[in-house]
């Protein structure tokens, strides 16, 4: 049997273990039945997370059939189109149930927060073990893996095209900080919000950027299908996963809600952590293949451009949806919501601060990682606001050291400079 019928095989295998992983969620909403609140946890939290396989397949695949700077934009923004549908979904409650608002809140800031305190670290987790795996076998180095002198390099390492994105957070981040200082995402904020994301899209379209890289998995083969095949696959399978977060979101949503009130775990923790999980696993699984693969710059790429697009897109949108649902033009923040915020914005700025120079290490990961864990230990609204001044003290610290790079990596934001050397 040859390699290529392996790999078609192996393909029917992945899309129909997905599909059954995700469209009992379907079925269940069309046939309008009403599980329990933990089942209907389960059942349709497999549906999210179906959905968000399938999505992240057909972005990848659509990748062949458009310029590489367009593609990212497009992968990183569908990757987290699951995130979006539960996100929004509270927002737009919350328009009728003053008590969805706090949600609408701890599923944005849970999901930029895991992104950068767990996602982040993987990678360098993962391109560590890596790294050392291929200096020991040197003869398993498969094409469009990292020379030699990488296998002995043990740091992730961004090329300089991703200042435009780091330059674009530092702009998002000092943005953030008006929203914890004025209790509410205001209409204005979502405005500026929506706008630094719109321009971060055009400016890398406008820039290019670095070769769109080698697909591994499902995508791989799939590209490999003549233009017409692969193109019907592609929305096949954006339709197909679009279908099945219509299904999932709302249900999943409500069964959080109401489990949490089931099992007597609190609600709010339940929404801040295990929708965005959900919603982000394959993700967060396709940035560890690509770091184990030592493609460290596609994998800390690919989470960056999603976190720019979470603190930009998402945080923007929630004010809409609040105001489509019957609320005000801008969405409140309570107390609790309020320091949610600002942990959020105090962590994107030392994960700024770390990244700023284009090399992320590994004590520089487990620093992230360690003050992520220290929220769950702690987590009390005393514990939040030091480690809050925590991350500020030592972001700060970070960038003013680092200034030269943050003044790069503005500039790149808005005009092209000289690569380095």
């Amino acid at each position: 049997m040859s390699v290529q019928t392996i790999s078609r095989g192996t393909l029917a295998a992945r899309v129909a273990a997905t599909l059954v992983i995700a469209l009992p969620a379907v079925v269940l909403r069309v046939a309008g039945v009403h599980p329990s609140p933990v089942a209907g946890m389960i059942v349709f939290g497999a549906g999210v997370l179906g959905a968000a396989v399938l999505l992240m397949w057909a972005a990848e695949t659509a990748r062949a059939d458009m310029s590489g700077a367009l593609a990212l934009a497009l992968l990183a923004l569908i990757a987290v189109l699951p995130e979006y549908a539960v996100d929004l979904y509270y927002a737009y409650a919350a328009g009728s149930k003053p008590e969805y608002t706090s949600y609408a809140a701890a599923n944005m800031t849970g999901a930029n927060r895991l992104l950068v305190g767990v996602g982040w670290a993987l990678v360098v987790l993962a391109f560590t073990l890596g790294a050392r795996q291929r200096a020991k076998h040197p003869h398993r180095r498969t094409a469009g893996s990292a020379s030699e002198a990488d296998l002995t390099r043990r740091d992730v390492h961004l090329t300089e095209h991703h200042r435009i994105e780091l330059g674009f957070l530092a702009i998002a981040a000092v943005v953030a900080f008006v929203l914890p200082l004025t209790g509410e995402i205001g209409w204005y904020a979502s405005i500026v919000l929506i706008l630094i994301y719109i321009a971060y899209v055009v400016r890398i379209i406008r820039c290019g950027g670095d070769d769109v890289e080698e697909l591994v998995g499902v995508p791989k083969v799939l590209v490999a299908l003549p233009k017409g095949p692969r193109r019907l696959v592609t929305w096949g399978g954006f339709l197909v996963g679009a279908l099945i977060i219509f299904a999932s979101a709302e249900p999943f949503a409500e069964s959080l809600v109401k489990a949490g009130s089931r099992l007597g775990i609190d609600e709010f923790l339940l929404v801040q952590w295990l929708a965005p999980l959900a919603s982000e696993a394959p993700e967060l699984i396709v940035a560890v293949v690509f770091a184990w693969r030592l493609r460290d710059n596609d994998a800390i790429g690919a989470l960056l451009s999603s976190k720019v697009n979470q603190w930009t897109l998402l945080v923007g949108t929630l004010p809409l949806a609040y105001k489509l649902g019957g609320g005000g033009w801008s969405l409140p923040l309570d107390s609790r919501q309020v320091e949610e915020v600002l942990l959020t914005a105090a962590q994107t700025v030392l994960g700024l601060a770390l990244l700023i120079d284009l090399y992320f290490k590994r004590w520089e990961a487990a620093l992230l990682f360690g003050l992520f864990a220290v929220q769950f230990v702690l987590p009390g609204e005393t514990a939040r606001m030091w480690l809050s001044l925590v991350y500020l003290a030592i972001g700060f610290s970070v960038l003013i050291a680092r200034r030269r790079d943050l003044g790069r990596s503005f500039q790149m934001a808005v005009r092209n400079l000289p690569h380095a050397d």
